[in-house]
């Protein structure tokens, strides 16, 4: 039986891992990456005009929670390195596996359509387009700025840019000698203002938070804190987890007021955790001065919820991304306010042969999850695994988004938020109960391989002969 072709677009550290197990498992592809070389976002000045990362960027998940279960990082890798080895360990992923050759670089996909029959048309930047029996979306959602929306009332005349703009503390504004307002609580926040509060950098630096939020370390106790979380079986509930987890913070870090940060409206795990060793430091210090949410831009001048105005020369804003498929019609598939209901975070119930990757927002990090959706996706394609039914998948969204309403605080940022081990084993028991469904089918092939008769030019008797013989 012949196998269906799939396009893979991205070759970020979520497209690298589907196409080992594609090809692993003797599936036909493509993989389509705008830029010249692997890696997405953690490759440092990419070139495919949509990724960008500053240049003391760090991991905040510890090496050994990052790493692909079929690749191990090298052990002499520090525990949270920076982008420079972890773009290294991309490089030697692909080398390793033989998946260099199976990348087009430099060549984007301009438009993806679904036809009539269910096929995939794909349009790339350069060379014909082809058609495909499956689509794997692995194109990332750090990428398309999210600003405040609406604005801030006023203007600044000050240099205004967003944090994913930002590379150093002289690129792409110079914030050397300058007072430095930095919006937001997030990660690239808390590194950005850590960065810049720095002896000689800027003047002087100030931390805008919209609402409180829990900043934690690295390493509690001297051991890396997010490893703790390997010794917590998946069965303890939440709230037992949620319980220990906060009696942990408040006696290991302390309250975030007695650091001039506003109090979190929320219980530690009812949203994605901030992790900083240095900024609890630094705002102890007087080298970072916190300040509520912007009320308004008054030129040089930028006022606060507390009454207060500083004078600024430079505003970051860190306020996150928006979910984006350039390459779809937006009446076709779209994520309004970041919410897409998909069936494990990878699967839009009714439509069997379109797949995402990579797009969640875990309590660690996305390459495991990643590397076991692609094996998924692998299975699903060699008839191995066979999904339930439509409803089913549909049931099961409901089911997660209530869990995660009641549990995240509402934000953009939590619409596709997931526990990194809970979420690793239910989906590695979801795969289990569909090995078991497709042996009871007798392992049939899900998707019918269609596409190499199919061609934008391909109507003459030659491809109606080809036809013919798949019928036979």
């Amino acid at each position: 039986m012949a196998l269906p072709k799939v396009c893979v677009i991205g070759a970020g550290s979520s497209g690298i891992t589907v196409i080992k197990s594609l090809k692993e498992h003797g599936i036909p592809f493509d993989c389509y990456e705008k830029g010249s070389d692997v890696g997405g976002n953690w490759r440092y000045k990419n070139d495919n005009g949509l990724s960008n990362i500053y240049k003391s960027l760090h991991i905040n998940t510890h090496r050994d929670r990052m790493e692909y279960r079929d690749f191990p990082m090298p052990p002499n890798y520090p525990d949270y390195p920076n982008h420079e080895p972890i773009q290294q360990y991309f490089l030697s992923y692909v080398d390793h596996f033989g998946l260099r050759k199976h990348i087009q670089f430099k060549n984007g996909v301009k438009k993806a359509e679904r036809t009539e029959d269910g096929l995939w048309r794909i349009t790339p930047e350069k060379g014909p387009t082809q058609i495909y029996d499956v689509l794997v979306v692995a194109n990332g959602h750090h990428w398309s700025e999210r600003w405040p929306d609406p604005a801030f009332p006023g203007k600044f005349s000050g240099q205004t840019i967003h944090s994913h703009s930002y590379v150093d503390p002289k690129t792409p504004v110079n914030c050397e000698g300058k007072n430095v307002v930095v919006l937001g609580m997030g990660n690239s926040a808390m590194d950005i203002s850590v960065e810049l509060s720095r002896p000689g950098v800027a003047k002087k630096v100030f931390l805008s938070a919209r609402r409180g939020a829990y900043v934690i370390p690295n390493y509690l106790f001297g051991k890396p804190l997010d490893k703790l979380t390997e010794y917590t079986p998946h069965w303890v509930p939440f709230f037992i987890q949620q319980t220990l987890a906060h009696l942990l913070i408040r006696f290991g870090v302390g309250k975030m007021e007695d650091f001039g940060l506003p109090k979190p409206d929320h219980k530690f795990g009812s949203a994605h955790p901030t992790i900083s060793q240095d900024l609890l430091v630094r705002l102890g210090r007087g080298d970072i001065k916190p300040k509520p949410v912007i009320t308004e831009l008054r030129g040089k001048k930028i006022a606060f919820a507390d009454g207060t105005e500083e004078e600024a020369d430079v505003l970051i804003y860190c306020t996150g991304y928006n979910i984006k498929f350039p390459f779809f019609e937006e009446d076709f598939l779209a994520a309004p306010n970041n919410y897409i209901p998909l069936y494990y975070k990878m699967m839009k119930p009714g439509i069997n042969n379109l797949f995402f990757v990579g797009l969640m927002q875990p309590l660690g990090a996305i390459m495991p999850l990643a590397e076991c959706q692609g094996k998924w996706i692998a299975q699903y394609l060699t008839g191995n695994y066979v999904l339930p039914s439509k409803e089913e998948m549909e049931d099961s969204i409901l089911k997660d988004e209530k869990a995660m309403k009641k549990r995240y605080v509402s934000s953009t940022r939590h619409t596709i938020q997931v526990d990194y081990d809970s979420f690793l084993y239910e989906m590695k028991k979801e795969m289990e109960r569909g090995k078991k469904r497709a042996g009871k089918q007798g392992n049939q092939l899900p998707i019918e391989a269609r596409a190499m008769y199919h061609s934008e030019k391909s109507h003459g008797p030659s491809s109606r002969k080809q036809k013919q013989l798949v019928s036979k």
